[in-house]
């Protein structure tokens, strides 16, 4: 199983069509999500994006943050970490929150998921986008399955 990282952020002129610029500039704005769960098959390689075909259905982890307030800001955050046997993803979000604090507690939170099932972390990465919100702003982090 191969996954790649992504993340993006945008503005729009609804919260539909934020979202929807967000996603094409996380690389995956042309494809069906599908929301799933948090764990990664053992042996999964994580890769960078590759190209996509328009309308696959897709499946992935996701973050999201939204906002209609100017000036908020906001933050979207996955947290991957891996281990020999498997491993594991959290999604997190806030507005208005330090980036940094949101990205600790994402780290935190898949680390306490590795203990409880006994894991060993190989590796921890973690994928972050902040906005500052003009008028109707989304972030995301996306972990996206590729087969």
């Amino acid at each position: 199983m191969k996954v790649s990282i992504t993340s993006g952020k945008s503005e729009g002129p609804s919260r539909l069509n934020a979202f929807d610029n967000a996603l094409l500039q996380a690389g995956i704005g042309d494809v069906n999500l599908i929301p799933v769960s948090s764990i990664l098959p053992r042996d999964t390689e994580i890769v960078e994006l590759p190209y996509i075909k328009e309308g696959e259905m897709v499946n992935c982890v996701l973050s999201c943050a939204h906002s209609n307030q100017s000036g908020d800001l906001i933050t979207a955050v996955v947290a991957v970490a891996t281990s020999d046997k498997f491993g594991c993803v959290v999604e997190h979000s806030g507005v208005n929150q330090d980036p940094d604090l949101i990205k600790e507690e994402a780290e935190n939170m898949v680390r306490y998921m590795m203990q409880v099932r006994d894991l060993t972390i190989r590796e921890i990465i973690i994928a972050h986008e902040s906005h500052k919100v003009k008028k109707e702003g989304v972030a995301l982090a996306a972990v996206v399955y590729l087969g």
